[in-house]
């Protein structure tokens, strides 16, 4: 049985490519907030991970006894239908936790998710076949589907929305947010460590060999003393993806009246009227209301 004073009291729940990483550090780095040092542990969403047993995952926690606020991240836990034992696994073992979900405009979320899914192998094809082969690029960005079983299970005012869009543009007010709702009394400080990822860097293919040639001490060295930068480059660029993916203006509009159809029902939570994707970032950056509408 675990000890209260070592099990988790929130969550980062996703979504997934909307800056959770970053908020997870930029927790990480408060008096008093303890996050496990593995980001995504995806435990209650992924049977693999479930199957080590609910030991295992206190053990993230271990020494995270002396801080009030402990918390993990993992995306996979907004990732319906893929992962749908999630929420039950929560109740059972974390029934007092609250969830912290950022939301993204539900496009670009899409695309940023297919150029990484592009870079580890998973999707092989261009994103315009990609949205009808692999549906869960659709899914993942339709917020509402996502979080309305969360509703249904804990109740809306443990779950805490955060725009991707004004976490870029009012970062610490945002931080303060999240602390606000999370009960912590100090003064939060928004560390500028941590730079946005390279766009290039993202459409960088996975590849063992190569990141063992470019990584590794003593042959990275001797690689760039003895091959001129434009050589590296060169090579470099068969790996890379030449240009941000383009959808077509067809798929852009039908994407469009899906994700209209569920950010309607979201901005009906948020009290946002007529959210649409026409208007998502420039309602999310006006928005100020902390939790959901009853």
């Amino acid at each position: 049985m675990a000890n209260p004073r070592n099990v988790p009291n929130f969550m980062i729940i996703g979504a997934m490519k909307c800056a959770t990483s970053t908020l997870h550090t930029q927790l990480m780095k408060q008096p008093g907030i303890f996050m496990t040092d593995l980001k995504e542990p995806n435990f209650f969403s992924n049977d693999e991970e479930y199957a080590k047993g609910i030991d295992w995952y206190w053990s993230l926690f271990e020494g995270s006894a002396e801080f009030r606020w402990r918390g993990e991240s993992s995306t996979h836990y907004t990732k319906l239908p893929t992962y749908p034992k999630t929420i039950e696994r929560i109740q059972q073992h974390c029934p007092d936790v609250k969830f912290i979900y950022v939301i993204r405009h539900p496009i670009d979320r899409l695309v940023s998710q297919y150029i990484h899914e592009w870079s580890q192998r998973v999707i092989s094809v261009e994103i315009n076949q990609a949205i009808t082969q692999h549906p869960e690029l659709i899914d993942y960005s339709r917020y509402g589907m996502q979080l309305q079983p969360y509703f249904e299970a804990f109740g809306k005012d443990r779950i805490l929305p955060i725009f991707f869009e004004s976490l870029l543009q009012s970062p610490q007010q945002e931080l303060e947010r999240v602390c606000q709702f999370l009960g912590y009394p100090q003064q939060p400080e928004w560390h500028f460590i941590v730079g946005a990822q390279n766009a290039s860097n993202e459409r960088l293919i996975t590849s063992q060999w190569r990141d063992l040639l470019v990584e590794t001490p003593g042959l990275r060295e001797l690689r760039q003393w003895l091959i001129p930068k434009s050589v590296r480059n060169w090579v470099r660029s068969f790996w890379t993806m030449k240009q941000r993916p383009e959808l077509t203006p067809e798929n852009i509009q039908a994407l469009q009246e899906i994700f209209n159809q569920d950010l309607a029902i979201l901005g009906s939570w948020l009290g946002i009227e007529s959210l649409c994707c026409e208007n998502f970032k420039e309602k999310a950056q006006q928005w100020k209301q902390p939790t959901f509408v009853s």
